[in-house]
């Protein structure tokens, strides 16, 4: 017998049918003696179609009203997934987070968990019940409603396995693994067995969809055993996320590819090039509660540098708002540009420590089709590059035949 936290993400409940699936794998599991937590996502769609409607009255949101807005789609899934359990003669309960409580601080649309108290959910399952808890979502100190922002759902569910140290975290998706590439753009990509928690929050913040980047550190930090799953498919162990130190690790020297289309850049020309600068450009956006990526400042002449970054696309007009804001003020520039039409690619592998020459043979198989390369961003286990959206998926192909991804790992 094992306490599970099972999160079953948007397309897995996508409609009625869907839940009625999910809630017969959740049944087989109950049968089988486990004591078990579900954290499901809303309905596929359903927070577009929501956050559609607050911007039909509002065209920016007030980030509040938002979060009591977006949050009611993961309210509708769990009331449907509990119904569902008890058809099928299962005690179940749910609960939204606030009910649980999830305590979050007051970030609106970006909230970070502080706190879960879990006695209630512990007390549930002492009694014999599934508890199914909303997703995405907490409260904070005053008793607002609080999101977690995109992919928040699969926080939640790894931040519920830690505070009731589960003996194992699944995350059910729509694909049965973490593979070496998204098979949509190579259809040679393999699913990996095992991956590090250092490659997977490498490949989770460089653009893979997998898991939220979040998810990942939270299992991380408190040694949650973490598994991606299909809830499609009913056979298949899927990708266990693990820890390095493991023998049974596969030895790669790359593991993946990951890319994020979601890039935009950004760059301040003629900066005087003095002590301070990069803080007086980042510090406004980083105010603005904009994340900045990659960083490229450049030595200029005449005493004046080009300092340029990216960020998220959906953040890249209010980044240029904020720094034409503070033009002048806080810095003093030539001129500002931007490009929302870049791309970022990165070759993401522990083997990387160990190993030489794979920046150069990166750069020579996407020199050998024509792809330019815009910036570099690189640490121990990742080398990343900014290249115009058009030659993304051309460059994922090359480097996944270039580092020879589709082929099994030798034992």
């Amino acid at each position: 017998m094992a306490l599970l936290v099972q999160k079953y993400g948007g397309t897995s409940v996508g409609t009625v049918e869907r839940i009625q699936n999910v809630a017969q794998r959740v049944a087989r599991a109950y049968h089988e003696g486990h004591h078990l937590v579900i954290v499901v996502s809303a309905m596929s769609g359903e927070t577009n179609r929501l956050i559609g409607l607050a911007k039909a009255i509002q065209p920016h949101p007030d980030p509040r009203e938002l979060d009591v807005i977006a949050s009611t789609g993961e309210q509708v899934t769990i009331g449907l997934l509990a119904m569902a359990l008890k058809q099928l003669g299962i005690k179940a309960r749910s609960y939204t987070g606030g009910q649980v409580p999830i305590l979050t601080d007051s970030a609106f649309t970006k909230a970070r968990i502080l706190n879960i108290d879990s006695r209630r959910i512990r007390a549930d399952l002492s009694s014999g019940h599934v508890v199914i808890v909303a997703g995405f979502q907490g409260v904070d100190a005053e008793g607002n409603i609080t999101t977690l922002g995109r992919g928040g759902s699969d926080t939640t569910g790894v931040a519920l396995a830690a505070a009731l140290h589960a003996d194992e975290c699944q995350i059910f998706t729509d694909v049965d693994g973490v593979y070496t590439t998204d098979p949509r753009i190579v259809p040679e990509a393999r699913r990996l067995d095992t991956v590090t928690f250092e490659e997977m929050l490498e490949m989770a913040s460089l653009g893979s969809k997998v898991l939220q980047i979040r998810s990942v550190e939270f299992a991380g930090k408190y040694k949650v055993k973490l598994r991606v799953l299909s809830s499609f498919e009913d056979k298949g162990n899927g990708t266990l996320i693990t820890y390095e130190e493991q023998d049974t690790m596969e030895q790669a020297i790359i593991s993946g590819i990951a890319f994020n289309r979601d890039e935009a850049k950004i760059t301040v020309m003629g900066v005087p090039d003095r002590p301070g600068v990069a803080y007086h450009i980042i510090g406004p956006v980083a105010d603005a509660n904009i994340d900045v990526d990659v960083i490229v400042q450049n030595t200029g002449e005449n005493g004046l540098t080009d300092f340029s970054f990216t960020v998220h696309r959906n953040e890249y007009q209010k980044a240029l708002e904020v720094l034409n804001n503070s033009l002048g003020k806080a810095f003093t520039a030539r001129e500002i540009k931007g490009d929302n039409k870049i791309a970022k690619v990165s070759v993401v592998g522990i083997g990387m420590r160990s190993h030489v020459g794979i920046a150069s043979k990166m750069f020579k198989a996407l020199a050998d089709e024509g792809i330019n390369i815009a910036m570099i961003s690189t640490s121990e286990i990742k080398i990343s590059v900014i290249l115009e959206e058009k030659y993304l998926e051309l460059a994922v192909r090359v480097l996944h035949s270039a580092f020879e991804l589709e082929k099994p790992i030798a034992a």
